[in-house]
């Protein structure tokens, strides 16, 4: 058994602070009638989740939200849109993150993201906080869904990075604030961490980890 839990963290919502109406109201605005995209915590249409499962370029992209979202944008307007639900990513979190490692913790991102949101949040905290890689550097492993070909709530993308780490489920926790990506790490073993709002990763790791309890059981 691990001496100290591994731990797996999302990223938009646990990281780095998400607004997710942001992004609808953008997109709003470059539509001559108000409407917006089919895209939220819960559900989206097929065309993000092709854009996070690398199967879209971010000019293909850009192409089917003109298309199927009757939008008039410039690419620099979509790209803003599309970004507008990005917030900060708090330096307490940074810090946390870099006590944990040095505590002896192996850490991990697993997160549904695509190109031109990786791009956006990196230079941001190569800019802040002159992280060269970006959020890679204040973690051991980082798996985005748009690199792996897969997303989250299905079960393969939490197979595949287990594997990848040769992590035990039983000896890993899970931190998400999505319940659909909760409820399939349930399911797979792992234990889990619900960030429901108002919670924050600072706030409730802590007690997570100090009622962390091995399970014996493996990944089935």
């Amino acid at each position: 058994m691990a001496q100290k839990p591994n731990l797996l963290f999302d990223f938009g919502g646990v990281i780095i602070n998400i607004d997710y109406q942001r992004t609808l109201d953008a997109m709003a605005r470059l539509h001559r009638s108000g409407s917006t995209i089919a895209f939220t915590q819960a559900a989206q249409a097929e065309l993000f989740d092709l854009m996070e499962t690398g199967r879209l370029t971010p000019a293909a992209f850009r192409e089917g939200l003109r298309t199927h979202y009757e939008l008039e944008a410039t690419d620099e307007e979509l790209d803003a849109a599309w970004n507008a639900m990005l917030l900060d990513v708090p330096a307490e979190r940074l810090a946390y993150l870099a006590g944990l490692r040095a505590q002896g913790h192996e850490t991990a991102l697993l997160s549904n993201t695509n190109q031109i949101h990786i791009e956006e949040i990196n230079r941001r905290l190569k800019t802040q906080y002159g992280l060269e890689h970006g959020i890679a550097d204040c973690l051991d492993w980082v798996f985005y869904s748009q690199e792996v070909g897969l997303r989250k709530p299905g079960e393969e993308i939490f197979r595949h990075a287990l594997r990848e780490m040769n992590w035990q489920a039983g000896e890993t926790l899970f931190i998400e604030d999505s319940s659909q990506h909760i409820e399939t790490a349930r399911r797979l073993g792992l234990h889990t961490l619900f960030l429901a709002p108002p919670l924050t990763l600072t706030d409730a790791l802590p007690d997570a980890l100090r009622a962390f309890r091995p399970a014996a059981s493996p990944l089935p």
